[in-house]
This record gives structure tokens, C-alpha cells and sequence, in this order.
């Protein structure tokens, strides 16, 4: 019987892929790539070692799609935030908020990520669906701010540059939050982050 399209082995199959990358997001952000174990992430999914290899052939390939599939899923809820939001106050605004309140529900994940994707000169990185779609979250900002310089709501300034220092510190709080230095709150690192970024950009 299928449901909604899909056949119950494909349901069943996506279900238990599923199981797989959260235990193993948090079998890597406890122990690492190195430490971590194949056994170690089948016991976490419930799942027989044998069954785990049926999904994934290597403790690499489940590494990099637990990676994978969490910068996917960010990249699409930052996305859909963006396009929500109105003006380019708030579509930066949905930007910064989505990333900070999406490291708070996803720390095991983020954890791997700050570790390794991080840092896209790194072996296991430089994997091209990586870059892709580190490239299309730069892109879809450099577009949302070169439209508002030609709309007059920003400075004309270099758009790419602009894109780019506004992920990394972005990403930069993340990484504070992760590691307990902060001792604010996401809604006042995001206004914090904005008030800066508008005092670099705006026209007034």
C-alpha cells in the first residue's frame, strides 16, 4: 500500500535512514569522527550492525550524510524564513534568527558541523554537495542584498564581501552559543548582530 506515493518499503526505508543520522549526530558530537564506532551508532538506532549496512556501507558515508542532511535542512529552513520575511531588514533579521534558534534545537548536529563542515578546507569537505550548498545559502544573501543597494534601501556596497562577513559572524555567534559563552539570550545576539550589520549597510 502506498502512502502518499510511496510504497511502504520506501516509508519504512526513509524512516529508518532517519533513525540512523540522529543517532549518529550524536554518537560523532560525543566522540568524533576517529573515536566513533559503527557498533556504537547501531546500538544508538536500535538497529543489528548488519542492518545499519544495508543504508550505509562505511562509518564515512553515514558521517557525511548525518552532515549533509543537517546543512540541508538549515539551508532550507533559512530559506524559507528569508522568503517570508519582507524587506531586506527583515530577511537579514530571518537569517540571523533561523541559524541561532536552529543551533539551540540541533546542538548535537552543530557540534559535527563547527568540527568539520566548518572549516571547508577540510578533507572530508571538500566533498562538491558541500560546497554547493554552502554556496547557495552566500548566494541567496549576495542576491537579497544587491537588490536592496539597487532599491536604495542599503549602501552599494560589495554585495559578495557584505554576504560573506555576515555568515561568518553569524556563524561565529553560533559557535559562542555552542560553547556556553554566551550569556545572552538568541533574540539579543540577533539584534545585537543586526544593529551592527545596519550600522555598516544602511542609509541612515
Amino acid at each position: 500500500m502506498a502512502f502518499a506515493g510511496k510504497t511502504k518499503h520506501e516509508v519504512l526505508s526513509e524512516f529508518r535512514t532517519a533513525e540512523i543520522l540522529e543517532a549518529a549526530r550524536k554518537v560523532f558530537a560525543e566522540k568524533g569522527f576517529s573515536e566513533a564506532t559503527v557498533d556504537e551508532i547501531a546500538e544508538a538506532a536500535g538497529l543489528a550492525k548488519g542492518t545499519l549496512y544495508l543504508y550505509f556501507p562505511s562509518k564515512k558515508e553515514i558521517y557525511l550524510a548525518a552532515l549533509k542532511n543537517g546543512v540541508a535542512e538549515l539551508a532550507e529552513a533559512t530559506r524559507m524564513n528569508m522568503e517570508a520575511a519582507g524587506g531586506i531588514r527583515g530577511k537579514v533579521h530571518a537569517f540571523i534568527q533561523t541559524r541561532l534558534e536552529h543551533v539551540e534545537r540541533n546542538r548535537d548536529f552543530f557540534k559535527i558541523y563547527h568540527a568539520e563542515f566548518g572549516n571547508l578546507t577540510h578533507p572530508l569537505s571538500v566533498n562538491e554537495s558541500f560546497r554547493k550548498l554552502y554556496r547557495q545559502q552566500l548566494d541567496a544573501l549576495e542576491a537579497i542584498l544587491e537588490k536592496a543597494a539597487e532599491g536604495g534601501e542599503i549602501r552599494k556596497t560589495p554585495a559578495g564581501a557584505i554576504a560573506s562577513a555576515l555568515y561568518e559572524m553569524t556563524r561565529g555567534l553560533m559557535l559562542r552559543r555552542l560553547l556556553g559563552w554566551s550569556g545572552t539570550t538568541v533574540e539579543e545576539d540577533v539584534e545585537t548582530l543586526n544593529e551592527f550589520v545596519w550600522r555598516g549597510i544602511g542609509n541612515s
